[in-house]
């Protein structure tokens, strides 16, 4: 036995090493999570639109493959193409840590290949439109292959009764980092005068400099992190080359979810609710800007406004599951967010101090919300399963994020309006609502063969 695979049984026995790792395991969030903030949601979007521009025809269409594409669509459609990507490789990745016991490897791999594709984004410069969209597709897919792997150590480094807690300090330290980054990035950005750079290349270094705190910070979790031994009858698969079998793998985790129907309940209605979630996070600013008619300092200081109370809002909704169980505070916060749709629906135009309120709002459900989901569906992995299972959980996080942005896009298109879009997205929270409200999860926890907490 190597030092860093340990049995898990052993490991739970000391609380200072499990606290030592769950520290550790709190980083990769603190790591990684700038990309979302910085790359994904503020920058990347608007700066590879305009290098497509300049390398459109006069149509406004360039041809990567031969395949016209308008310029302004490149980016979404690169997104997309990222989430194909991640969706395959997903659950091959989950089936081959789980196979093999070695979760850290491929986490170091996958954190390492995004980290290197978002620093490469400084040479996205002039008209390299097409190397800009190879390295969104790879930092996007790497990420979502990366959750899988973080995400599954949750329940090896937390007991029943501390994963709540455990997974909401990991929001937290994500959305602090979030904000931090952002910050800086704003500072360089507003004044790349003053720094002698142009505007292009202050985007191009807050662009490379999210995936260098990615690398960076990425060490704390690979250092602290262990790799528990696989069960015999998972070792006893292991030999036979993971990688070629991943697809009967695949199959046979799939088979094996419908022996645990609740956990499938559960994951329907994490699906359905962390859609609409997801569309509104995504939407907000074109709300924002087109309905709203709110400037581009407003939409990005109201994202830093998130970020900065997601940290307080996952702080706190931990503590409310303590006392009230997870279950319970996760539909009262997507009671929250249909509140905030309707909140939404009626905002005045040029009034960007409720549009702060609102920002206010979701930031302190958002984190909660994400958080105690991924700790409730710990308990409904059966033991030895857990990169499988949650590599479907990611997938119910990533591979159906087209449908609420669809029914967003299909509403503007049949009323004309941005106000009959935003409230559209309720049916997600309200049917998310009520499947979540109807899965008996003491009992769906017991099904998967794992200890009840006391409140969940």
């Amino acid at each position: 036995m190597t030092a860093d695979t340990i049995e898990p049984e052993e490991y739970a026995s000391d609380p200072a090493e499990r606290k030592r790792e769950q520290r550790g395991w709190y980083f990769y969030d603190f790591a990684c999570s700038v990309y979302s903030t910085s790359v994904l949601t503020v920058f990347l979007g608007p700066y590879l639109t305009s290098v497509a521009e300049a390398a459109a025809d006069a149509h406004g269409y360039v041809h990567p493959l031969g395949i016209p594409v308008r310029a302004g669509s490149l980016f979404a459609y690169a997104v997309s193409a990222s989430i194909v990507v991640a969706v395959v490789v997903m659950p091959l990745v989950g089936a081959v840590a789980d196979r093999a016991g070695r979760k850290k490897p491929l986490l170091a791999a996958s954190a390492y290949l995004g980290a290197a594709a978002t620093t490469g984004m400084f040479f996205l410069a002039g008209e390299r439109y097409l190397l800009g969209t190879f390295l969104l597709i790879v930092a996007n897919a790497s990420l979502s292959v990366s959750m899988v792997l973080y995400n599954a150590y949750l329940p090896q480094i937390a007991e029943p009764d501390e994963r709540d807690a455990v997974s909401s300090r990991g929001w937290a330290f994500g959305y602090t980092s979030g904000a931090l980054v952002l910050v800086l990035n704003l500072v360089l950005y507003s004044g790349h005068d003053s720094f002698g750079l142009s505007e292009g290349e202050a985007v191009r270094i807050c662009l490379a400099s999210a995936g260098l705190w990615w690398g960076a910070f990425t060490l704390v979790p690979l250092r602290r992190l262990r790799d528990r031994q696989v069960r015999p009858e998972g070792a006893g698969r292991s030999g036979e080359g993971a990688v070629g079998s991943g697809w009967g793998q695949l199959r046979a985790t799939l088979k094996d979810m419908r022996r645990h129907p609740l956990t499938l309940s559960f994951l329907l209605a994490y699906l359905i609710y962390n859609d609409g979630i997801q569309t509104v996070i995504s939407q907000a600013s074109i709300y924002g800007s087109e309905e709203l008619e709110l400037d581009q300092t407003t939409l990005i200081t109201a994202v830093l406004l998130v970020q900065v109370l997601a940290v307080a809002g996952a702080l706190g909704m931990g503590r409310l599951a303590r006392v009230y169980g997870a279950k319970r505070t996760i539909l009262g916060s997507l009671a929250v967010w249909t509140l905030i749709l309707a909140a939404g629906y009626f905002l005045p135009a040029n009034s960007p101090v409720f549009f702060y309120w609102l920002a206010a709002a979701i930031g302190l459900v958002m984190g909660g919300s994400q958080a105690l989901s991924r700790s409730l569906f710990s308990h409904l992995i059966p033991h030895g399963k857990e990169a499988e299972y949650f590599s479907a959980y990611e997938m119910s996080d990533r591979g159906l994020s087209w449908l609420g942005p669809l029914v967003f896009g299909l509403a503007y298109q049949l009323t004309g309006s941005y106000r009959d879009a935003i409230i559209s997205l309720v049916i997600f929270f309200a049917v998310g609502f009520t499947l979540l409200a109807r899965v008996p999860v003491r009992r769906a926890v017991a099904a998967a063969g794992n200890p009840i907490p006391d409140r969940i």
